[in-house]
């Protein structure tokens, strides 16, 4: 097998295209075959050893994959030999082959293919997660999402939007916009050159918008704060701008608003039957075509270094996914 190897957490172009031994699955393991896997912003923090999760050196990046299982380890019997599976494991993704815990393969139902297989369980889980489980959103309420054009934004819009309720999509250019629209956004802000809480005024006659859901974080977390409504509920889910925000307490307070944290890694490890449950509504809600990943392109497996790239220049509309 090849994967592309981290021995050495200082940043993409210390990656290096190795080739290793072919592993065999453990108790409770199997071996996949990748046949396609996404890039998500923590793939990009983990080989900066940015991350809060640290693996031991060195490690195979690449969070969530999808592929066909080509071997069991001792004990698996909900999985079997040729079976197509996505997974999100944390690392193992950006190679040819790699070993995932039999109880995190979700099985692929017939026609779900390997490219939206491998960018699905973290951007709708997350976003599912954020919106029906933490702000109990409602239908007829208003959402607004920042960073909507990447891959957990443009997941919000489409959970959003099958759970009817009204949606503002914020980007930072008229084309990433344009593609919020496409997916069901009902209005849009372009925050690089729009002025974010006169807009929400605007859009929203003064109410404001009854949930945010921030991927993004920095400069733009306050003025969405002071623009929720009441009883609003602030989603805190990432900080792709870099910067943690220092909010002042005093604005949750006059709104009655709450600021709510967003980690469904660890919703999915201390809550495993209800994360089960979801996973099962979201794969239902694929086949009936209420969501569907947005993939911004494939590229081979061989340009992973020019996808981080891409990535870090925050030039991606949706996702990106590798393909072997």
């Amino acid at each position: 097998m090849h994967a592309w190897l981290c021995t050495d957490p200082s940043g993409v172009d210390a990656l290096e295209w190795k080739e290793l031994p072919t592993p065999q699955p453990g108790p409770g393991q199997v071996l996949i075959a990748i046949q396609a896997a996404s890039l998500n912003f923590p793939d990009l923090l983990i080989v900066h050893n940015k991350y809060q999760i640290k693996p031991p050196l060195p490690f195979v990046p690449g969070a969530e994959y999808a592929g066909v299982v080509e071997a069991l380890g001792v004990g698996v019997t909900n999985l079997q030999v040729g079976q197509h599976v996505a997974c999100l494991s944390g690392t193992g993704g950006f190679g040819t082959h790699t070993l995932a815990p039999a109880a995190l393969c979700l099985p692929l139902p017939a026609g779900f293919p390997f490219t939206d297989a491998a960018a699905f369980i973290m951007t709708y889980a997350t976003s599912h997660h954020a919106l029906v489980d933490r702000a109990q959103l409602k239908a007829g309420e208003t959402v607004l999402v920042l960073g909507a054009a990447g891959g957990v934004g443009t997941a919000a819009i489409q959970i959003a939007k099958a759970m009817g309720a009204r949606v503002i999509a914020a980007a930072s250019s008229d084309d990433k916009c344009a593609l919020c629209k496409t997916i069901g956004a009902d209005a849009t802000i372009n925050y690089s050159t729009q002025d974010l809480r006169e807009q929400l005024k605007a859009l929203t006659g003064g109410k404001g918008p009854d949930v945010i859901y921030d991927p993004v974080g920095g400069d733009l977390a306050e003025p969405a704060l002071r623009s929720i409504a009441w009883r609003g509920r602030y989603l805190v889910v990432g900080f792709a701008a870099g910067p943690i925000p220092a909010l002042p307490f005093n604005l949750p307070l006059l709104k009655g608003a709450s600021i709510v944290g967003v980690f469904w890694g660890d919703f999915a490890k201390r809550e495993p039957q209800a994360n089960a449950t979801m996973m099962m509504a979201l794969a239902q809600w694929y086949g009936q075509g209420k969501i569907k990943p947005v993939l911004d392109s494939t590229l081979p497996m061989a340009q992973l270094k020019a996808a981080y790239a891409r990535m870090g220049a925050r030039d991606v509309k949706g996702k990106l996914v590798m393909v072997n």
